[in-house]
């Protein structure tokens, strides 16, 4: 029995890819392992959305390339692959096979040696998973037809294409059956989940989600501004097992700035009339959003309003990013690329500013008790999430306290803040 060692880098979107394919794998005959040493394949899901990314993909596929010995193959898949695949086998001779991404049963055949059984089109469970057990992220698209300026994503992973929403529904069931207290809705854009006369949409799949039976809540990431309506919203707040915690990437607030990066109908005028409608339809609602510092011809009058901007709307949660300039990307021959110490510069005057509205926001929620899932348990204290905050993205809550159980609910009283985090007693 052939036996494969896979690491996954990037988002959530790519764990979900490399678990399908670990699936596929077993079912095959395969034995995946998480030891390189004993493997006969080291495989490498990688990333190529941005050059800390690119480099970190890089970084450990030279990692791998020194555990080749006795026979051992190389591969790499995925986005990385995908966008460089040429370049890569010319310059790193040590990898023996390139895939790029949706290639499972390329992939698969590879390893079992030029087997011809075709890849499962029905996998009824994830298990098992590269995240915890008691988190499951569901993918409910694939691609994006947005066509952002800066971003690469739709030439890598292609046009939008929905899941048929059966698929979905039996993952999701299957990850509840199997002890999943949160599930993850992920995609380039999951707003667009769905469009078109015969599409249930976004807001039909969380109803049908949210009717599993069993103790979870439902979690969603990457909403487009565009895309987010009034019966989506309807179905956040009315829907309980839906969490009230909405991830809107806006990417700059600046008209300009929004026009270059071809942000279809986003003006700043419109996003401050869409979170003020967020925030009256869903009471209590965690934002989250990210933006992009130091975009081509960014001027610091763009930047000052950003910075405006968000001390007027006081997210939740914020993730920035420095502007990295993209091959075949709209922007990346735009005039006015500017220097990376003033993108350095730029971002990390908005990150400070970021963390004194966030340690505010923490400190409010002091005395306040909420439903928290418990992510790591000790002896004598917890490390566990509520509503606000995601996993691997947001902060965290540190529970005082013994006989609290990983992946399990209880009821959080907040006792500290700081800039990110939380403190608190079960209450």
């Amino acid at each position: 029995m052939k036996r494969v060692s896979l690491i996954s880098l990037g988002c959530p979107k790519n764990s979900v890819d490399s678990e399908t394919l670990i699936k596929g794998l077993i079912q095959r005959g395969i034995r995946v392992t998480d030891d390189p040493e004993e493997a006969d394949i080291l495989a490498v899901n990688t990333c190529g959305f941005i050059e800390d990314a690119k480099r970190e993909s890089i970084e450990e596929i030279l990692r791998l390339s020194e555990l080749k010995s006795d026979g051992k193959k190389l591969v790499v898949l995925g986005c990385l692959a995908k966008r460089y695949g040429e370049e890569l086998f010319a310059e790193m001779p040590e990898i023996d096979a390139l895939f790029g991404v949706g290639e499972d049963e390329k992939i698969i055949d590879y390893c079992t040696s030029g087997g011809t059984a075709p890849l499962p089109s029905e996998i009824d469970t994830l298990s098992p998973t590269l995240n915890a057990s008691h988190f499951r992220y569901l993918k409910v698209s694939e691609g994006c037809s947005r066509r952002c300026s800066f971003c690469v994503i739709p030439s890598i992973r292609g046009p939008h294409r929905s899941r048929r929403p059966d698929e979905i529904l039996r993952e999701a069931e299957s990850a509840v059956r199997s002890g999943a207290k949160e599930l993850i809705l992920v995609a380039q854009d999951i707003t667009a989940y769905g469009h078109g006369p015969k599409g249930p949409g976004l807001s039909g799949l969380l109803k049908d989600m949210a009717s599993i039976s069993g103790d979870y809540w439902i979690r969603l990431l990457y909403l487009h501004p565009s895309g987010i309506d009034d019966e989506l919203l309807a179905t956040i707040a009315g829907e309980e097992k839906v969490l009230g915690y909405m991830d809107v990437p806006l990417q700059h607030s600046e008209d300009r700035v929004l026009r270059a990066m071809k942000r279809a109908g986003g003006t700043r005028k419109q996003y401050l009339k869409l979170i003020s409608k967020i925030r009256k339809k869903i009471p209590g609602v965690a934002l989250r959003t990210t933006f992009i510092v130091g975009f081509p011809g960014e001027t610091e009058e763009d930047f000052n309003g950003l910075m405006d901007f968000i001390q007027e709307v006081g997210f939740d949660r914020l993730g920035a990013f420095v502007y990295s300039n993209e091959e075949g990307t709209p922007a990346a021959s735009m005039p006015g690329q500017l220097p990376d110490e003033i993108k350095q510069r730029r971002w990390d005057e908005l990150m400070r500013v970021q963390a004194d509205i966030s340690l505010d926001g923490n400190r409010a929620l002091v005395g306040r008790t909420f439903k928290a899932l418990v992510d790591l348990a000790g002896d004598d204290e917890a490390v566990a999430r509520i509503y606000s905050q995601a996993p691997e993205i947001d902060g965290h809550t540190v529970v005082k306290g013994g006989n609290i159980k990983c992946g399990q609910f209880i009821d959080v009283k907040i006792t500290g803040a700081s800039d990110y985090d939380l403190e608190g007693v079960p209450a």
